[in-house]
């Protein structure tokens, strides 16, 4: 399988602003907008939705909206639906939406361990975002039971997905964060890794303790931080070198703090998974001899296998949390649906079968371009109307209510939980978030009381704002809609 990241990439330095970055990919916490107890009628909405947006302080940001009933042809607003948006997260719309289609809300992705003729053993890994420590103690347990003490050789078969590891368009910054971890057959942990920073005397350098100890001896640390006095602000960088095992850490953390806690992505999926399993086998006494990664065609006895949740469960933590590793992961395993295509990455066929999936539900093919399956990347162009499409089109298949289900609740869960609080939205809003910088979008469903359900969308790009202030405007036009009423 190839895991090529460009050159220029892996000759830099990047450097990973861990507590700023990391907020301009996930949803954020916010205030919400102030309600009122009034009544819209569909005449007034349109003058309502423009005072907001025609405020001076979007003069020069683009705004693409979309509001129509759920079950009917007609618009109740539009304003540049037609047009493209960089689409952030609410390109999750579109990938758990064909992963429902094509794969099905029981669809489970299994691990397996073979015993192979030579009577070594070949692990075959398949894209689970969901794989774990407790699942790989499942399988040394399930090999122990049968009487397994030793391995001489095993051989981790990555072939099932292929292509790049991570997503030649997506930004340094991205990939160098938790939230950009590479995704190929081999995932574990969601492919990422942890360090907490512990502050010790004003003055002395905090202490560096390791999720895995395993993880510490790959990296050459040079922890340049410092602690400095109680009550001062807390905050790290950490410089990574992808061409060799340097980790370099700066910052400061205050005496009087809990231990500052920094995840990173692992470089290289296999040998982690590999370092990994090693561990637990160890803990269930049995040795384990050479490892390999190689594709194995003499895979003969399954001996032992775990699955992931059901698909149902694993769109519910892709959408209502944002997941970009699951969107990915899922995005690549729709490339099984295209058995027999050569010289593609599973990447590639995925965003096909993503189009051919929409066409069937009534989305305009023109109406987006997708990059990648979680939004990470700026050169997705979705507009207001293939999202809107999607969102109606869902609603009358089978998964309607599973997919449903997967969105945030106003006021109650996921990356909605903090937004629309005591407004006429809470509860009654389920929808997907997105934001990168400059780039702030929200579509989903509102079962207004007084009035018939509907589908929005509303996405805000090329701004100079504050992402605060953008979303502040967009839970503004959102309460409006819930109180919408037939008049």
């Amino acid at each position: 399988m190839s895991q090529k990241i460009s050159l220029s990439l892996m000759a830099l330095f990047i450097s990973v602003q861990v507590t700023v970055t990391q907020q301009l990919v996930k949803a954020q916490i916010l205030t919400t907008p102030t309600t009122t107890t009034k009544t819209v009628c569909p005449a007034e909405l349109e003058t309502a939705i423009d005072a907001i947006v025609n405020r001076p302080i979007f003069n020069r940001v683009r705004w693409g909206i979309l509001v129509a009933p759920l079950s009917s042809g007609q618009t109740l607003y539009s304003r540049d639906a037609q047009k493209f948006f960089i689409p952030a997260s609410n390109t999750k719309l579109l990938t758990t939406a064909a992963a429902l289609q094509q794969l099905g809300a029981n669809f489970r992705i299994r691990t397996s361990i073979y015993q192979n003729d030579d009577g070594n053993l070949t692990i075959v890994g398949r894209g689970d975002p969901s794989l774990s420590d407790t699942q790989l103690q499942a399988l040394a347990q399930q090999l122990k039971k049968q009487g397994i003490t030793q391995i001489k050789q095993l051989i981790a078969d990555d072939s099932y997905i292929q292509g790049d590891i991570v997503n030649s368009t997506w930004q340094w910054e991205d990939v160098q964060a938790d939230y950009g971890a590479p995704v190929n057959s081999f995932i574990l942990n969601q492919n990422v890794f942890g360090l907490k920073l512990v502050p010790q005397t004003v003055g002395k350098t905090p202490q560096l303790l390791w999720n895995d100890p395993g993880e510490s001896q790959q990296w050459l640390i040079v922890n340049q931080s410092m602690t400095v006095a109680a009550n001062q602000p807390s905050y790290i960088n950490v410089t990574r070198d992808l061409t060799g095992k340097i980790l370099r850490i700066q910052g400061q953390v205050a005496a009087n703090s809990a231990p500052y806690l920094v995840e990173l992505p692992i470089v290289d999926p296999n040998y982690y998974f590999l370092r990994r399993f090693r561990a637990v086998l160890a803990t269930e006494k049995i040795t384990l001899g050479n490892t390999l990664v190689a594709s194995s065609a003499a895979n003969q006895q399954e001996l032992a296998a775990v699955e992931s949740p059901p698909l149902s469960e694993l769109v519910i933590e892709t959408n209502q949390n944002s997941n970009n590793l699951y969107a990915e992961a899922f995005l690549k395993t729709l490339a099984v649906k295209q058995p027999g295509v050569q010289n593609k990455s599973s990447a590639d066929i995925g965003l096909e079968v993503i189009k051919t999936t929409l066409n069937k539900l009534g989305v305009d093919s023109t109406g987006y371009v997708l990059a990648d399956g979680s939004g990470l990347s700026r050169r997705n162009l979705i507009t207001p109307e293939a999202l809107v499409q999607t969102l109606q089109g869902m609603a009358k298949t089978p998964a309607a209510d599973i997919y449903r289900a997967s969105l945030p609740v106003a006021g109650k869960s996921g990356t909605l939980s903090s937004r629309f609080r005591n407004t006429a939205a809470e509860g009654i809003v389920q929808a997907k978030t997105g934001t990168l910088s400059g780039a702030i979008a929200l579509s989903g469903y509102i079962n207004s009381p007084q009035y018939q359900p509907l589908v929005f969308s509303i996405m805000v790009n090329q701004s100079e704002q504050p992402g605060t202030v953008l979303r502040q405007a967009i839970d503004e036009i959102v309460v409006l809609l819930a109180q919408l009423k037939s008049c």
